[in-house]
């Protein structure tokens, strides 16, 4: 052995540490957080002094953790926590194994497996290879999703259709995915594009492709959300994003409708310049009513805190060249795929303007359409696993 292959294969180790490091880390606190979850709902059911907290208990809690120096338990992450709990029941198990020995001591009369038998509704841990044919998809079992991290589990909690959770998370642990990734990719509709598509794998391909090569480091008329049901979308061997954006601009009838009575369609791609430089609006309608513009931006994403900077430029445009005697200031509405709602609290704070941020939903085919997919892809990821140590 030389020199040279001391300082690689001394390297090699120190990598390979930390990589078991992280992978021991990441467990612990999903496990953590999980427990978390179920003392949560412990003590919302059977806590003998729960009347005396009523809804202030997480937040009291978040604060008296912060108190102690108990770090990453804010209010959001315990709402998480108790969120995640009743998703994953079955990550129970490897929870009682590591936490069951401390809460034996807190006086418990159940293990958090006994707990979970009394709490959450049973759904049976199957292989990755075997679907059932109802309409609840199986749970992945635990020590698969324990390969995953907590902040992608945040992301799957956020999801309400089981099938499509179950989706993410195996082309998550397919494609070894990052966050950034797996956010990526909800907000740009992979789930909703491969069940529109006939060509369903060429589809899931393209975004595994991108995901290696991503770098992994008004309020009573605007409703929310918008059900897109009436797209109409035909057949096509592959849906990319902007198929979306022109499914929608393309039924504007049906979209007039779907925002309410008193809107009048006045421009689609409405451009806005400025010296040189040329902006587009989405949409432009005028509500004969209250006598004043809406001014719509499409995102096919899920909201970014440009957007609102966006909208805030096109409807101050909008009041200083476009608005005619007897108008009302515009109003702005963003519609995108999903929205995190303290994100849009501070992108639009301290904007003197009317602007909204609602989410759109396209109606897809029934979730046993996606199933034989799901199935097939999961037991090819499952074939190419090393045998769990």
């Amino acid at each position: 052995m030389n020199y040279t292959n001391l300082l690689s294969i001394v390297r090699d180790v120190h990598n390979a540490a930390l990589r078991g490091t992280a992978k021991v880390v990441n467990q612990l606190h999903v496990l953590r957080n999980w427990t978390v979850g179920l003392l949560i709902v412990e003590f919302e059911q059977n806590g003998e002094d729960r009347a005396a907290y009523g809804e202030g208990v997480l937040k009291t809690l978040s604060a008296d953790l912060a108190s102690k120096g108990l770090m990453g338990l804010g209010l959001s992450n315990l709402k998480n926590c108790r969120t995640f709990y009743r998703l994953y029941p079955q990550i129970g198990q490897t929870a009682s194994g590591q936490f069951g020995d401390i809460l034996a001591e807190l006086g418990k009369s159940q293990t958090p497996s006994g707990l979970l038998a009394a709490h959450s509704p049973e759904r049976p841990a199957s292989s990755l290879a075997t679907l059932s044919s109802g309409n609840e998809p199986p749970a992945l079992p635990a020590e698969v999703l324990l390969r995953l991290s907590w902040s992608q589990f945040v992301e799957f909690i956020r999801l309400d259709d089981p099938w499509k959770r179950l989706f993410y998370e195996n082309e998550c642990l397919k494609g070894g995915w990052t966050v950034s990734e797996l956010q990526r990719q909800i907000g740009s509709l992979l789930y909703e594009r491969t069940g529109l598509s006939t060509d369903k794998q060429a589809v899931l391909a393209h975004a595994q492709q991108q995901a290696a090569e991503s770098p992994c480091t008004i309020a009573e008329i605007i409703r929310d959300p918008y059900v897109l049901e009436f797209t109409g979308l035909a057949e096509k061997p592959r849906y990319l994003e902007k198929d979306l954006e022109s499914a929608l601009l393309d039924h504007l009838q049906s979209f007039l409708l779907e925002l309410g009575t008193g809107f009048c369609f006045e421009a689609r791609q409405r451009r806005v310049t400025i010296g040189n430089e040329h902006d587009y609006i989405d949409l432009v309608f005028y509500h004969r009513i209250l006598r004043c513009h809406l001014l719509i931006d499409l995102k096919t994403r899920a909201f970014q805190h440009g957007d609102a900077g966006q909208m805030n430029f096109y409807l101050n445009f909008w009041k200083a060249e476009m608005m005619a005697d007897g108008d009302q200031p515009p109003v702005g509405l963003i519609l995108c795929t999903d929205r995190k709602q303290a994100r849009v609290n501070y992108a639009t704070a301290g904007m003197d303007q009317l602007l909204f941020v609602s989410r759109y939903l396209i109606l897809l085919p029934s979730p046993e359409a996606l199933q034989q997919l799901i199935e097939r892809d999961t037991a090819l990821w499952q074939q190419n696993q090393p045998t769990a140590e």
